[in-house]
């Protein structure tokens, strides 16, 4: 293109700048929020790994089981194994801190074995310690600390309520919970390989304090020369109880960006539909832009200008929108990911990373791939205008007049397109999920957002004449100009279908879930007291004696028990959660099929209840037979019944808690559910049990501050989907500025007019309002049609898919009204704002041109 053709369309760019300012701006923020969940996760995941590499060192297998461990028996037959060269075996502890909210990670290491396999694990003396020298890793109660571990303990933290926690770390000591009861760790030295907050001792000692004799949670192999990992794993899986798996350290990073996945895409799904929604706002600046130009490039066709050359032209301003726009998206993405880590962590809102703080790195691959995404959008959304400016014959768009009227779509009636996208909608919703992402589903979302803007003329054609009842002339006015335009409402209103699509479908599932989690905690806490030492994966545990004197406490009546246990089923799979615990009745188990009557036919087998996402992933029902590792064998269950469970997305199981004990001989509790006398006193009753333990050592709370604790971690797991909402209508409001920006000016002759008849520009400011308001209302018509669609596909196609979690239709119909209203006012609004120029102009100078 040279510099004359470079003027007439570039530079057209700079001439419209509020128009080019938000394309722009839509497009950034859309690339911005997609970058910076993807930046966010992969740093997490990053950081995670690298945390795994270090502990793994030149390990070429791990051998993992059960995250409460598996018996060390297996750790001498490995060892001894002809396959494997040297093996290390590792304790992974995450030790309560009493008095503090988080926990330190403790690694019981053999000392002598790290030397060879994981010299980031070896333990460094302090000089001046009274340590035993270079056995001094071998003393009792001895513990070493990374830095990052000891400049975290020596700090003072905060509970989630704002309450100061003294720090962990006073004169060379730290307090670690076991059960019920506070030991006390001399700090002998550091252990200068490990980044991260790890603590590391002598895995005897580790054992002792923290009641795991004869217990580990992990076994690092290096293999024997000469063989290659396939045939060690084929030499070595024969020999392994079940439970147990041996896969590559990596392998374990890859579990955790399994379970984050479908929370990720979700978010990414997210930010394409907020792209897309840029993508629509540049169709509406650059059509807008191709109709008020039409004269001009009729002209330059005369001229000679061929129509390949106009069109590339055209498609150059859109790359050129994109391109900044996408160039400013990468800028804003990496600040927003710097932000979240500096506030929350890797977190993403999800718990997946939490404790984890890692480093924001520049992925110029990423960065790339978002930058092109942004460049198409801007193509995407010129393409249609660019098309139509090419096929216009020059004669025709050179009459006079003919730029306030033409280029714009004539709303001609698309019900074939859109029934087509309907039934492509539906055909998507059948197909089942892509290695667990609901790719069908989300394909669903776009061809229903199709719909509705390929049905946006249909919906003007059939509300309008509704509307023609007004009395007063500016209504009259408004409804006329829209009914001989209906074009207009598709330009502006496609960007709003988009937005108000997305808002309301969020909102709509977001409202069924959080509804549905209420009523399944309502079902699941009927107990008045819960108490506990620690969460399921801490050393902190309730044993028979601390029960015994919990149902020796005053106001006590009867005392329930939980064991939570993760298991792990295959070798490709997270790890399964199993809950042992009574299952008197039907208290405390939301059923969603089945009943708490182990079936007829059970065979003398133990029942078993599972969730709706084990039911899903393994394809069971009631009367099914399901197999669990226990107590190092596999055991078989009959399926009583499915319930349903939203804190664990990746299946869980309930068994008897009498044969839990039977099968493993495991009489450790995690949770306890207190019922009381009558006329007890809950506060009461707790204050003496938080007496008796320590208020330090336990946990105790009543299940309304259960509720409102979980209620809460749930909206701010969705934070990050209501700013999305956010943006996204932000830019359906750009779409509806730029539109009436552009119109004013092609429209100030009418304007001019309408000055000479009498009109103040008031009046003409209320006309341009009330076309804005009718426009707007429009395109949420057509957005909460589609929004409800999408709001099914949401929570019965992806929402099963990605979860398999199934919950209750909740429409909050007074946030959606309310929703509805205020974007239908602020789009007036916006409107008027937008053609405040065009009202400024004199009214003489407006009508010259007819003179």
């Amino acid at each position: 293109m040279n510099a004359s053709l470079r003027h007439v369309f570039l530079a057209s760019l700079l001439r419209r700048r509020l128009a080019t300012a938000l394309s722009l701006l839509a497009i950034a923020l859309g690339v911005a929020l997609g970058l910076a969940v993807q930046l966010i996760h992969g740093a997490a995941l990053d950081e995670f790994g690298r945390g795994m590499r270090l502990v793994a060192g030149e390990a070429d297998l791990q051998l993992v089981g059960p995250r409460d461990g598996f018996d060390e028996a297996v750790f001498v037959a490995l060892a001894r194994h002809p396959a494997v060269a040297a093996a290390s075996p590792i304790l992974e502890v995450e030790a309560r801190l009493p008095g503090r909210e988080d926990a330190l990670r403790i690694l019981g290491v053999d000392v002598f074995r790290v030397l060879r396999m994981q010299p980031g694990l070896i333990p460094l003396a302090d000089d001046g310690a009274d340590a035993g020298g270079r056995f001094a890793a071998l003393q009792p109660g001895r513990l070493f600390l990374s830095d990052d571990a000891r400049a975290r303990l020596q700090e003072a933290d905060r509970s989630g309520d704002g309450e100061s926690q003294p720090p962990a770390m006073r004169e060379n000591r730290v307090l670690v919970q076991s059960g019920v009861r506070s030991v006390t760790l001399e700090v002998a030295g550091r252990v200068p390989g490990m980044a991260g907050v790890i603590g590391v001792m002598d895995i005897a000692a580790a054992q002792q304090v923290f009641g795991r004799i004869g217990t580990l949670s992990r076994v690092d192999l290096k293999i024997a020369r000469g063989l290659s990992v396939p045939q060690a794993l084929a030499a070595l899986n024969p020999a392994l109880p079940p439970g147990l798996a041996l896969r590559p350290p990596e392998a374990a990073a890859s579990e955790v960006g399994t379970l984050s996945r479908a929370y990720r895409v979700n978010l990414t799904m997210l930010a394409a539909i907020a792209l897309l929604t840029g993508a629509f706002l540049v169709f509406s600046t650059q059509l807008l832009s191709v109709a008020r130009r039409r004269r001009e490039f009729a002209l330059l066709r005369a001229l000679g200008l061929e129509r390949r050359t106009l069109m590339r032209g055209l498609l150059a301003e859109g790359a050129a929108v994109g391109l900044v726009g996408g160039l400013l998206g990468v800028a804003l993405g990496h600040a927003l990911a710097a932000g979240a880590f500096h506030f929350v962590g890797g977190d993403l809102g999800a718990g997946f990373f939490r404790g984890l703080v890692p480093s924001l790195h520049f992925d110029t691959l990423l960065s790339l791939s978002y930058l092109v995404l942004g460049v198409c959008a801007g193509l995407a959304g010129t393409w249609l205008p660019a098309r139509e400016a090419a096929r216009v014959a020059p004669a025709h768009a050179l009459r006079a007049g003919e730029h306030e009227r033409g280029g714009l779509p004539q709303g001609h009636t698309r019900s074939g397109y859109a029934a087509a996208m309907v039934a492509l909608a539906v055909l998507a919703c059948l197909l089942p999920p892509l290695r667990g992402i609901p790719v069908g589903g989300y394909a669903a979302v776009v061809f229903v957002l199709a719909a509705a803007v390929l049905a946006l003329p249909v919906i003007a054609r059939r509300v309008l004449p509704v509307l023609a009842r007004g009395r007063t002339v500016i209504w009259r006015l408004a409804h006329a100009r829209l009914s001989g335009t209906p074009g207009q409402a598709v330009v502006a209103g496609a960007g709003v279908i988009a937005s108000v699509a997305l808002a309301v479908s969020m909102a709509i599932m977001v409202s069924s879930f959080r509804v549905s989690v209420d009523d399944w905690l309502a079902q699941v806490l009927p107990a008045d007291l819960y108490m506990r030492a620690s969460v399921s994966s801490g050393s902190g545990y309730l044993d028979p004696a601390a029960l015994a004197m919990i149902a020796a406490t005053e106001g006590v009546a009867r005392v329930d028990t939980t064991r939570l246990i993760n298991l792990r089923l295959s070798d490709d799979e997270p790890l399964f959660s199993v809950l042992a615990r009574p299952s008197q009745g039907n208290w405390g188990l939301p059923l969603v099929s089945g009943s708490m009557a182990p079936p007829a036919q059970a065979d003398g087998l133990p029942p078993i209840w599972v969730s709706e996402a084990a039911a899903d992933r393994h394809r069971v029902a009631r009367g099914a037979v399901f197999e669990l590792p226990l107590g190092g064998r596999m055991v078989r269950f009959i399926v009583a019944g499915v319930w349903r469970d939203y804190a664990r997305q990746h299946g869980a199981g309930l068994i008897e808690s009498a044969d839990y004990v039977r099968l493993t001989g495991d009489q450790r509790v995690n949770d306890a559910a207190i019922l009381l006398q009558p006329g007890a006193a809950p506060p009461a009753v707790a204050e003496a049990l938080r007496t008796r333990f320590g208020a330090e050592h336990v946990t105790i709370a009543l299940p309304g501050e259960i509720r409102a604790l979980s209620l809460e971690i749930f909206d701010r797991t969705f934070l990050i989907t209501y700013l999305m909402e956010a943006v996204a209508v932000m830019i359906g409001l750009f779409g509806i500025a730029t539109t009436f920006a552009a119109l004013a000016v092609t429209r100030q002759g009418e304007f001019g007019m309408l000055r000479h008849l009498g009109f103040t520009r008031g009046e003409i400011g209320h006309l341009i309002a009330l076309e804005g308001a009718l426009t707007a209302a429009l395109g949420v018509l057509a957005g909460l049609v589609a929004g409800a669609a999408i709001a099914w596909i949401l929570i019965e196609i992806i929402n099963r898919q990605s979860f398999h979690w199934s919950m209750e239709l909740a429409v909050p119909w007074g946030a959606l009204a309310l929703f509805v209203a205020s974007l239908i006012l602020l789009a007036a609004l916006v409107a008027r704002l937008a053609g405040r120029h065009a009202m400024q102009r004199s009214a003489v100078l407006a009508v010259k041109a007819d003179w």
